[in-house]
């Protein structure tokens, strides 16, 4: 299972997910996308297809028992698709026992390689699908507000990562706190609840350390349009380790290119459209990066968030 976030819509989610999935599918893997954005639904249209009869949204709802019959055929071999089709699983509202059934029939899904295109923004569900995930990958765009929704995003996810993990209710209390804004124990960082946390329990302060310290999403820079922009990705880096103590493991960048938007306007597949653009041929870049994380985890194992 790979899940594709980042916080802030319209940075190129859905597209890269949709691309990356055709990348696997000719590399020769089943492939499964997952719609997870029920309030935004565009993966099929990424795809050049209609909206599906069946979705996700219906397995939630108990409309469809089986996961597995809202697949359908993107008309690429290898490539199935369950697409989002109501504002439901978005929504803050979808039960917990919802969410847990939803993630275990995605697992069990008849596939290599799973691709979760998330929604936008902070959402519980949104962390949960991104923490249960065997990578997470983070996509930003060269503005500040993508910078500082991706910031808020990673931090978010590591908060709600230490909420599964904690059960003591004074420290899930601190772990609450940190969670809003603007809390009254001046948590800001990761950092800065470790260090709250180690005074008050030493040995459950190095616990979190060493979750911190697992922790480690993918980075993906979109839209790049200038040297300058392609050099955004190192310097997030730095920030993340010095600001977050969160450790990002770079996957490369993505150019912007007239042909991404003309394939969206056509409803065409731009990796079977243009194979040999930069565009494209930075997609198959960071396709290949994945493999070798995926053949590393084939080897060592990664601890997931078991909900």
């Amino acid at each position: 299972m790979i899940a594709v976030g980042g916080g802030k819509g319209g940075i190129g989610k859905s597209l890269l997910t949709a691309n990356l999935g055709v990348c696997f599918a000719r590399s020769g893997k089943r492939v499964v996308l997952v719609d997870a954005d029920l309030g935004g639904a565009n993966l099929h249209t990424c795809l050049g297809i209609d909206l599906p009869a069946a979705s996700l949204s219906d397995f939630v709802q108990r409309r469809v028992a089986n996961l597995e019959d809202v697949v359908v055929d993107s008309g690429i071999d290898g490539l199935g698709l369950i697409s989002g089709a109501q504002d439901f699983l978005g929504s803050a509202n979808i039960k917990y026992t919802q969410k847990l059934r939803t993630l275990r029939q995605i697992r069990r899904l008849q596939a290599d390689v799973i691709l979760l295109d998330l929604g936008s923004g902070t959402s519980f569900n949104v962390l949960d699908f991104f923490l249960s995930s065997h990578l997470g990958i983070v996509i930003i765009v060269p503005e500040p507000t993508s910078l500082e929704n991706s910031y808020r995003f990673l931090r978010s996810a590591f908060y709600r990562l230490l909420h599964h993990r904690e059960s003591a209710r004074p420290f899930l209390e601190i772990i609450e706190q940190a969670m809003l804004p603007n809390n009254d124990k001046a948590i800001r960082t990761p950092h800065d609840i470790i260090r709250l946390v180690g005074r008050m329990d030493p040995e459950r302060g190095d616990r979190y350390r060493a979750w911190l310290s697992s922790f480690r999403p993918l980075l993906v820079v979109n839209q790049v349009r200038s040297p300058e922009d392609a050099e955004l990705g190192p310097a997030v880096l730095l920030a993340c380790r010095k600001y977050l103590g969160i450790e990002l493991d770079l996957l490369g960048h993505i150019d912007y290119g007239d042909n991404v938007w003309q394939a969206v306007r056509t409803r065409t597949v731009l990796m079977m459209q243009d194979v040999e653009s930069p565009v494209t041929q930075r997609i198959w870049h960071v396709a290949r990066q994945i493999e070798k994380r995926m053949e590393s985890l084939e080897v060592a194992g990664r601890e997931r968030l078991k909900l």
